[in-house]
């Protein structure tokens, strides 16, 4: 049973640990606590020189301090602490980044309300389970025979086929039935390589819609799409040695990722609101009349500091976006400045809160809007950023790759 070691604060007077210890057991995951004495709080927190008024951010220090000294045995991190404390976002991330650099042990950050629920634990829960469990597939860096990936995203359904390390065929439609969809991009894919779907050895899904589909498929691999995505983006960036970061800005969550030999070690997903989505650029190609296609070539000829859009919220974002096209801003204005708000929001939302780690991959189909990709670079200090051939496909492609691992692993 894979271990993951609980780092957090006030999980236990906001009632939310029994959600948490439910959301890693679906996953066949066990929480533990790491156990610290008294003494042994104060000098962990002397070493660590974080000042904290809370005797429970204390307490994560010194648990932090006792698995990194290896006085607690665990295969991953959960840190956890209340969105509303301050103190606990700073210590958060430290913790996150002292135990990145002192071990090996993928870790994952949550700031939670007294509502959170287990069911908005367990994609986090899943990939640390993944990570754990399936290490020697995630390090896997060549496909090998015939094998099928699909992506059943919450805005489109993404399929690749690949033969032998290699993309032979492609589909790609708006989700609507996740199992017709399935099916036809799975036709598309096929078309025109001369295989039908029972040449198929192996076929692997992720997505939204993973379960229903895997089901329906009796796919041979059904996985989260965090450990999948980063999988793909790395493989088609070439960049499956070293480090590096994954970028998904997708059209309801986002998720960015570190990643280290092809191996996933820290990922934070999610965001406040759709504004800071590839929904909200969606929204803005269709109010100034292009096609989203059209949006990224738009913005770069734009200024976004013409067209300020001030609102988290992707409605009071559109009202913005209106007002400055009544107030006489361009439509190459507007675009920018819509770019640019989706990038900064996801900068501070959750680039900050882990280490980017050149190169930065930006990956699915907010990837093809050169103008989003422009103000995600500036952003971070106009860093160069990396946008492999079939970025809309990563999904797909990590699933395939992966799943021809797990057959040969059954030889």
């Amino acid at each position: 049973m894979v271990k993951i070691a609980q780092i957090s604060c006030g999980t236990e007077y906001s009632g939310i640990q029994d959600e948490i210890v439910k959301a890693a057991a679906t996953f066949g995951a066990e929480i533990v606590i790491p156990d610290v004495e008294l003494d042994y709080i104060n000098e962990a927190y002397q070493k660590f020189g974080f000042t904290a008024a809370s005797s429970g951010i204390r307490l994560m220090v010194a648990r932090a301090m006792s698995i990194v000294e290896g006085k607690s045995d665990a295969d991953a991190v959960f840190i956890a602490t209340c969105f509303r404390c301050a103190e606990g976002a700073l210590l958060r991330n430290e913790i996150r980044r002292f135990i990145q650099q002192n071990t090996n042990l993928p870790v994952v950050t949550y700031s939670f309300t007294e509502r959170t629920k287990a069911d908005e634990l367990f994609i986090r829960m899943e990939a640390l389970s993944t990570i754990v469990a399936r290490k020697s597939l995630l390090a896997r860096e060549k496909q090998e025979g015939l094998t099928l990936g699909i992506d059943s995203g919450s805005t489109t359904t993404k399929v690749v086929l690949m033969e032998d390390n290699k993309i032979i065929g492609t589909g790609w439609l708006p989700t609507t039935d996740v199992i017709d969809n399935a099916h036809e991009g799975t036709k598309s894919a096929l078309e025109g390589t001369g295989y039908k779907q029972s040449d198929i050895e192996a076929i692997g899904v992720t997505g939204y819609g993973r379960l229903t589909i895997g089901k329906h498929l009796n796919a041979d691999l059904i996985q989260e799409e965090l450990s999948v995505n980063s999988k793909g983006a790395v493989f088609l960036a070439d960049r499956q040695k070293g480090e590096a970061t994954v970028l998904d800005i997708g059209g309801m969550d986002n998720k960015v990722i570190t990643v280290n030999d092809g191996i996933p070690d820290n990922f934070t997903m999610g965001g406040i609101c759709a504004g800071a989505s590839g929904r909200f650029l969606e929204i803005t190609s269709r109010r100034l009349g292009v096609d989203i296609s059209e949006l990224g070539p738009l913005a770069l000829k734009g200024d976004h500091n013409r067209a300020l859009l001030n609102s988290y919220c992707i409605v009071f974002g559109i009202q913005d976006l209106v007002t400055s096209l009544a107030a006489g801003s361009t439509k190459e204005d507007v675009a920018a400045a819509a770019c640019f708000s989706v990038a900064q929001q996801v900068y501070e939302q959750q680039l900050q809160e882990i280490d980017v780690r050149e190169p930065l991959i930006q990956v699915g189909g907010t990837s093809l809007i050169t103008g989003l990709v422009d103000a995600v670079s500036q952003t971070l200090g106009n860093i160069d950023i990396i946008v492999p051939e079939y970025s809309q496909y990563i999904g797909a492609v990590g699933s395939a790759l992966i799943v021809s691992g797990l057959g040969k692993m059954k030889d």
